[in-house]
């Protein structure tokens, strides 16, 4: 950062918090010094609270060396059960009873404290942001403002599972947090089974069902309890009710206390994260902020300007800097003594996607580009949700169906799923080989993170099959190309769309299975260009719905064969430029693999089936069963 560091830091490493319970949460200090001597204070202070090691390399650079030179005392915690932290085996992922009242307890902690200033601030990504929101439900008296960012807030909705499947980016999730875990710290066979079963994830994600000690995180009982809680536990249930799997029940106790929240478009939590900021903006008084750019789980903070395959243009690219920067802009409001004066700006911003040359960059992804613009709201009040319905044929139309129109068709095999080529995930990584990085005696230790590479394109991507991307088969064609994939499209679009807000797909439906999927995927289509010969089919979201769930997922139904039934399929939020001469596409399937679990069509206990069957699967799109999706279509400015 351009700034100078007016402050010196020490470090005070490994002191224990005592909990209400008596367990005891190791933390790192950083404290303001000058001259070699540690400064009084007081001083605000930021909390950072995270499961995966305090003092990880990352994280030090991240916000050790950003906030303590500018005045802020910054504690860094070992979650309970991690790392150098106590209560072993009490750590269960994310769902954890205690983290609402470890977090109040921490905070209360670092207020008291001669250093402190009586204010206290929150901060970090994903995992380290999620236990925020857990602690905010608890109401510290003396945290005064956070910045969750990239966080789920309902695990079953939007985390762990989507309309009933599971999402397999949580599969790969468990193992990140096994093979560090206390529990095998002094097991070296067990840790090699974790980072065994790590190198070969692509052959893990396909033993399904998986079965208690069928999979390498046996070796970390306690998360491999996790793991069968969420693959097995198809229907919202009484572990799915728990605190800590779903905050969304809680909000209303949520503290009133100024908040941003950050998130990215290619991030398995955007729903979560544009909920989460709306609930707070309806209940709370204090000012609350949203930031959404083109980014997946990690973009943002890397300074990617891409996600994926597809450039958005050097305005979307933050990073660390620009991250840190902001940040210390909207703790210095809140916390420091006196505090600076609130950012008066709009409360939303938001990056549009589209409008660029549909070109490769000189790094040879697509030049999709985008604009950031700022809101009142989220979603804007100006969005007009529309229905646009599927047409015979493969169009997609404003136009309702008239009587009769025939319905569509398609044959899901369960054992040749359609692969997923990109979205919106993280997690779903294997290690690369330690042979395949170094031939040294130093090749062991390479740490684990370095070693990960992701199994499908993080972010977007042509839909079409391509050798070397997972599940893919010869002769990989586009998946708009697949018998199991039905194509529905605008002709070449007149004029700019664009679609910014929820997106709704309400479908009718019927199988030969008792229990089978139905996915949904919203596309951007470019016309070819000499880069592009065949086009790019730019996806942009993607939902499911299981449909043992289609009537509420605190029960189970299963289907007829031939019956009709009317679904709803909740699709993440996008805000995106359809330029003149590309195409809206829909795109309607049964499997999405390996973004989601694949159903095996025969209806028995979720997680145990013994067999596959095949299913024909059909979309029906006459005027009595409009097959459509409600999408967010913000108004044309009319030049006067």
């Amino acid at each position: 950062m351009e700034t100078p560091d007016p402050y010196q830091v020490a470090v005070f490493k490994d002191l224990m918090i005592p909990m209400r319970d008596g367990v005891r949460l190791a933390a790192d200090i950083y404290r303001p010094a000058r001259g070699g001597e540690v400064l009084p204070g007081p001083f605000p202070a930021l909390l950072v609270r995270t499961s995966y090691d305090k003092q990880a390399e990352w994280l030090i650079d991240e916000v050790a060396d950003c906030f303590t030179p500018r005045g802020y005392v910054l504690v860094l915690q070992d979650l309970r059960g991690r790392h150098r932290s106590e209560g072993t085996g009490q750590y269960f992922h994310t769902v954890n009873q205690t983290a609402g009242t470890d977090g109040f307890d921490t905070v209360e902690w670092m207020a008291a404290q001669s250093w402190s200033n009586g204010r206290v601030g929150a901060m970090g990504s994903s995992h380290l942001g999620l236990v925020q929101t857990h602690m905010a439900l608890y109401r510290p008296p003396h945290l005064r403002a956070i910045w969750p960012d990239v966080i789920p807030t309902n695990s079953y909705a939007h985390q762990v599972r989507w309309g009933g499947a599971m999402q397999l980016h949580m599969f790969g999730a468990l193992f990140l947090h096994a093979y560090d875990a206390q529990e095998i710290r002094d097991d070296p066979a067990a840790r090699q089974s974790v980072l065994r079963g790590m190198e070969q994830m692509g052959h893990w994600v396909r033993q399904t069902p998986f079965q208690p000690g069928g999979t390498p995180l046996a070796a970390v009982p306690n998360l491999e309890k996790t793991l069968m809680n969420y693959y097995r536990r198809g229907a919202y249930d009484e572990f799915w009710r728990l605190e800590s799997n779903d905050f969304e029940q809680h909000f209303q106790r949520h503290a009133d206390i100024p908040g941003t929240y950050s998130g990215g478009w290619y991030d398995p939590f955007a729903i979560a994260v544009t909920r989460y900021y709306a609930a707070m903006a309806r209940q709370n008084r204090t000012p609350q902020r949203l930031v959404m750019g083109p980014w997946t789980h990690g973009g943002m903070r890397a300074g990617h300007s891409f996600a994926g395959d597809v450039d958005f243009g050097s305005e979307a690219a933050w990073g660390r800097d620009r991250y840190n920067r902001e940040r210390l802009s909207w703790f210095e409001g809140w916390l420091k003594d006196p505090p600076a004066p609130p950012d008066p700006g709009p409360p939303v911003r938001l990056f549009r996607m589209g409008g660029g040359s549909g070109r490769k960059t000189d790094e040879g992804r697509l030049s999709h580009g985008g604009e950031w613009r700022c809101e009142n709201e989220w979603p804007p009040a100006r969005t007009r949700y529309r229905p646009w319905y599927l047409r015979s044929g493969g169009g997609l139309s404003p136009s309702p169906p008239p009587p009769g129109e025939a319905p569509a068709g398609f044959t899901f095999d369960p054992s040749r799923p359609v692969p997923t080529i990109a979205g919106a995930m993280t997690s779903i990584f294997e290690l690369a080989p330690l042979g395949e990085l170094a031939q040294s005696p130093w090749s062991g230790f390479i740490p684990a993170r370095a070693r990960m590479r992701s199994l499908v394109i993080e972010g977007a991507a042509d839909q079409k099959e391509q050798p070397g991307l997972f599940a893919c088969r010869s002769p990989f064609p586009r998946l708009s190309e697949r018998g199991d994939v039905l194509v529905f499209q605008t002709p070449p679009l007149e004029e700019d769309v664009e679609l910014t807000g929820h997106i709704t797909a309400r479908l009718w439906v019927s199988s030969t299975a008792p229990d089978t999927d139905f996915t949904v995927k919203l596309l951007d289509v470019y016309p070819p260009n000499p880069d592009y010969p065949e086009g790019y089919d730019l996806n942009l979201a993607d939902g499911i719905l299981r449909a043992r769930y289609r009537n509420g997922f605190e029960k189970e139904e299963s289907m007829r064969p031939g019956e009709v039934h009317a679904i709803e399929i909740v699709l993440p939020p996008t805000s995106n430029c359809f330029k003149a001469g590309h195409r809206i596409r829909v795109d309607v399937s049964s499997s999405n693999f390996p973004r989601f679990d694949v159903n095996p069509n025969t209806g028995e206990p979720m997680g145990r089936h013994t067999r596959t069957q095949v299913a024909r699967n059909t979309v029906y799109l006459d005027a009595g069963r409009p097959s459509h999706l409600v999408l967010p279509f913000i108004p044309r400015r009319r030049s006067r």
